[in-house]
């Protein structure tokens, strides 16, 4: 049995058109904070020890960049939950 191309197509486009919901958002936010987490430690620091300040180091900081980036791609990848 031959496929359409069409139906390759529509399956290809499908994620695109869906919103996961609140439980695939969570995990997503859930993901990010781990690598924060991570990559707090890596520079020998805990998540959420750290205050803001002109004494933060330069990788604190690239941590918190990263976690904002990683937050707002869950939303821009659909994960948010619609009202």
């Amino acid at each position: 049995m031959k496929l359409p191309s069409t139906l390759f197509v529509l399956l290809g486009v499908l994620p695109l058109l869906t919103v996961a919901g609140p439980l695939a958002y969570g995990i997503c936010q859930t993901g990010c904070n781990a690598v924060v987490v991570a990559c707090y430690a890596a520079a020998g620091f805990t998540f959420g020890t750290v205050t803001a300040g002109a004494g933060v180091p330069a990788a604190i900081v690239a941590c918190n960049a990263a976690l904002g980036v990683c937050m707002a791609g869950c939303i821009a990848a659909g994960f948010a939950p619609t009202p």
